[in-house]
């Protein structure tokens, strides 16, 4: 009896004792979890690979203890269809976010944990696409749980994405100011060579990205300008495009090589090269298709093949995913008075899958007037200009031109007698096949396509572009990019400086005002180009002597008889000064009208930086149902539902 009292008054004291101290303790679902020392392990979670970490810690910031809980969770699974579910948008960020709770990083046995302001930005802009689809926001994505500010020492997940990681490798301080690295440069490379160029020549240069590749890449631009960030009046914009197909690293790597010239060149003083920049607004796209790069290097330096890597992540060409408006410019070619220029994007086009990057194109030359383009590919060694698209679907290969095959000839003529083995009489070489044509041809001459960037550049904006084909070697081994480099060098500044050429002026009213997309026409060329915002415009054209008219709704046409002289090298100055009138002919207004954007835009409503999208809830709306449409994502986790996604009504 004794004995048993006390035992039973051991057990009493031991209970009471207060438990010895955790040498950790995490918050787990509103309690105090002991966990043990933290070991690093390898990640080995599938949908959690391409972090910029290498390694986790068991059990993770929910308590889950091994990879086959992680795995067969509700918050894992999440995770890993989150793209689908939100229809790529904020993709893959949140899933790199999720993962940095799920996969904790873990580096010398010690946890680090995700910045919280990097939690609090994703979820402002991501959270409308939640409400989208009736959905909560993720328990374990809160900030205030399972994130640390900065001053804890906290990690950015998404650094990755801004080309932060794996950064280009350091240069010596004491090489030159003209000096070149060439090279491939991966993704991060590339960005951190955009950066530290712009840094460099800060005074007239700046980065900045168009919108997101479908894998979360943002797409950068490099700048030059008097005025970076801005467009000046009268100045005209310029942009090269590289890597559209992304096996097809020439370009790209061009582009980079590029940026360093310019900025190198007008530090030194340059004149050409400060000339240029001083008059012209200079934009560089290296990479469209960093997902695609990314697999093509996969492969390496000395790869030619013809599909692996050419594609976008959701595996679409790009040079075939824009909206097909030359089917439409044959349509009207027939039609009196009708003009084939800024035709609007058929809404069966937005039926169709539409890649992220071929948005962020749209949404660029739409909001800067852009006069002059080319894109950049490898495969061939030639200059093709539009249209791409045969007036004749059935004929493969059929001349099929613009109302501006002059002009076109002339800016391919530009890049190709600039370039000393696309001039060359050679029928041997590279390109050879194209000698007897100068080295240019017509893009649906040579083979028909339709969706391509360079026929909508033309017939959805001011902007004319053409297809460089820089190499029959797609991906080239390093030790040839020096020569690719000085046998394409003179050619890209001699087409840069093709964007002078013709005329341009500022349309206005009698009181001086600018008006904004007035029409400027030259009589003979079905085809015309509109006023900025700021009233300014310009019209690329080859010499000789024309008839241009200037026209507005409410105002009254203005023509003026111009002559370009052969030798003149800058665009001459034709200004426009409107008169209003009180009637307005009704067939000039109607066609004002059709070619007007619909008021139902998607382009108009998608964000190229994927933060405020908001897709529609496929299935049909939840009102009415017990459970919203995204709920058969979870069917076979039985027991554990994610109960947490269901909006509290």
């Amino acid at each position: 009896m004794v004995l048993t009292l006390l035992l039973l008054l051991g057990g009493l004291l031991r209970a009471a004792k207060p438990a010895p101290r955790c040498e950790t303790t995490q918050e787990t679902l509103g309690q105090c979890q002991t966990v043990q020392k933290a070991k690093c392990v390898d990640i080995a979670l599938s949908s959690c690979t391409d972090v910029a970490y290498t390694q986790m810690v068991y059990p993770n910031f929910l308590d889950q203890k091994s990879r086959e809980v992680i795995e067969y969770s509700s918050e894992y699974l999440l995770i890993s269809v989150l793209h689908n579910l939100l229809q790529g948008e904020c993709n893959p960020d949140l899933r790199l976010l999720g993962c940095s709770v799920l996969a904790p990083q873990c580096e010398k046995d010690k946890v680090i944990k995700p910045c919280r302001h990097v939690c609090e930005n994703l979820k402002k802009n991501c959270l409308p696409a939640f409400d989208a689809i009736d959905m909560a926001w993720p328990y374990f994505l809160d900030c205030d749980r399972f994130f640390a500010g900065e001053e804890e020492g906290c990690f950015d997940p998404l650094a990755k994405l801004r080309g932060e990681v794996d950064a280009e490798e350091d240069v010596p301080s004491d090489l030159p100011a003209t000096f070149i690295q060439f090279k491939h440069h991966s993704y991060s490379q590339m960005v951190s060579t955009l950066k530290k160029t712009a840094s460099k020549c800060s005074h007239i240069a700046t980065t900045y990205s168009i919108g997101r590749s479908f894998e979360g890449k943002d797409l950068f631009v490099i700048e030059f300008s008097t005025k970076p960030g801005h467009h000046e009046l009268l100045k005209p914009e310029f942009k090269y495009i590289g890597n559209m197909h992304g096996n097809e690293v020439v370009g790209k790597e061009l582009l980079i090589y590029l940026a360093q010239y310019l900025c190198s060149e007008y530090l030194l003083g340059n004149p050409r090269i400060q000339t240029l920049i001083n008059n012209t607004r200079i934009h560089l796209l290296p990479s469209l298709n960093p997902d695609g790069y990314e697999l093509a290097a996969e492969e390496g330096a000395g790869y030619n093949g013809w599909v692996i890597g050419r594609q976008t992540a959701q595996n679409l060409d790009l040079n075939r995913n824009f909206p097909d408006l030359t089917s439409e410019a044959y349509r009207r070619a027939g039609i009196r008075g009708a003009r084939l220029d800024h035709i609007p994007i058929p809404q069966s086009y937005w039926w169709g899958k539409v890649a992220p990057e071929t948005k962020a194109v749209m949404k660029w030359l739409r909001s800067i007037p852009f006069v002059l383009s080319a894109s950049l590919h490898g495969g061939e060694l030639v200059v093709t200009y539009p249209y791409d698209y045969s007036m004749h679907p059935m004929e493969e290969k059929m001349f099929s031109p613009t109302p501006d095959e002059k002009v076109f000839k002339m800016l391919a003529k530009a890049y190709a007698d600039a370039h000393p083995v696309i001039s060359d009489r050679s029928e041997l070489r590279c390109g050879g096949n194209f000698v007897k044509r100068g080295g240019i041809i017509n893009g649906a001459e040579w083979y028909s396509f339709t969706g391509g960037m360079a026929d909508f550049n033309y017939l959805h904006t001011n902007c004319f572009e053409v297809t460089v084909e820089v190499g029959c070697e797609k991906f080239p081994l390093e030790e040839e990019l020096f020569t690719i480099w000085h046998e394409n060098k003179g050619a890209l500044l001699n087409y840069m400086e093709m964007v002078h050429r013709g005329i341009k002026g500022i349309v206005s009213d009698k009181f001086g005002n600018p008006i904004k997309n007035a029409r400027i026409s030259v009589r003979g060329i079905q085809h015309d180009i509109t006023t900025a915002a700021d009233g300014d415009y310009w019209r690329l054209l080859p010499p000789g002597t024309y008839i241009i008219s200037a026209q507005a709704p409410g105002y009254s046409r203005v023509m003026k008889r111009v002559t370009i002289p052969a030798r003149m090298k800058q665009a001459g100055r034709v200004d426009f000064v409107l008169r209003p009138v009180e009637a307005w002919p009704n067939k000039l207004l109607r066609r004002s009208m059709e070619d007007a954007y619909d008021p139902y835009d998607p382009l108009e409503l998608f964000d190229p930086h994927a933060q405020h999208g908001q897709p529609e809830a496929r299935g049909g709306s939840a009102s009415g149902r017990e459970k919203p449409w995204w709920w058969s994502y979870f069917s076979s986790l039985d027991l554990h539902k994610p109960l947490w996604l269901l909006k509290q009504r």
